[in-house]
């Protein structure tokens, strides 16, 4: 084995954004994130102020989503949202660019909107992570955004909000690594469900993944490693 049971886990971030959660899934999801010793807890907006309260004192981190899941809230609301969020204890929050501005190729935007939420979220000392929703762009576009999340100087971008059409592909993945600079991370979400595929995608440069089967890929990383 090329890694610890902290390696895996702190890849993990988990993810309870499905708006069909009631609050007792909420709180039971936050207290296995803990108990697993997760990286991060990833939870709808309202819920964030509670998620961190429950965390402090841990090394499982609060998280949200800005524009959440299809990016096309204006520039404002953004920030606002992460505003909210910062204020309520998130240190790392994950925003969705603005989907239809990358289409229609209107670059100047989509930087504006990603710097916008970047630099009050660095300003406060917390993370960005950029979800590109993949399954909609082509490659030009893909390459597109990692030029400039590399230039503003995100902390990760990230493939899909798992919400879309697709989720997490070895191309994509490989794409994105290989055109961010080495100080930006890649995240992978949507189709991560099993410690193999957590492997996999480690091996292609994957630091963070989100997932809602936490449990059964860290029960199998703790069964293979004898703990």
């Amino acid at each position: 084995m090329d890694y610890t049971y902290q390696d895996i886990a702190k890849m993990i971030d988990h993810s309870l954004l499905n708006p069909t959660l009631t609050q007792d899934a909420l709180e039971e999801g936050i207290r296995l994130a803990l108990d697993y010793d997760a990286a991060s807890v990833c939870i709808l907006p309202y819920y964030l102020k509670r998620c961190a309260d429950l965390l402090r004192g841990s090394d499982v981190r609060a998280s949200t989503t800005i524009g959440f899941p299809h990016g096309g809230h204006t520039t404002a609301i953004k920030v606002a949202e992460a505003e909210q969020a910062l204020a309520d204890g998130g240190e790392e929050l994950d925003m969705v660019v603005n989907i239809s501005q990358v289409l229609s190729g209107n670059w100047d935007y989509v930087a504006q909107d990603i710097r916008a939420v970047t630099e009050v979220t660095h300003a406060a000392g917390q993370k960005v992570k950029v979800i590109f929703e993949n399954c909609y762009l082509n490659d030009d576009q893909k390459l597109m955004l990692c030029k400039i999340c590399g230039e503003i100087g995100v902390d990760w971008v990230k493939t899909s909000t798992g919400y879309g059409s697709g989720g997490a592909t070895d191309e994509d993945l490989k794409l994105m690594r290989a055109h961010v600079p080495a100080s930006v991370q890649v995240k992978a979400a949507g189709g991560v469900r099993t410690l193999d595929r957590l492997l996999e995608v480690r091996a292609l440069g994957v630091t963070r993944c989100g997932a809602t089967r936490t449990a059964g890929i860290l029960d199998e990383a703790k069964a293979r490693l004898g703990l």
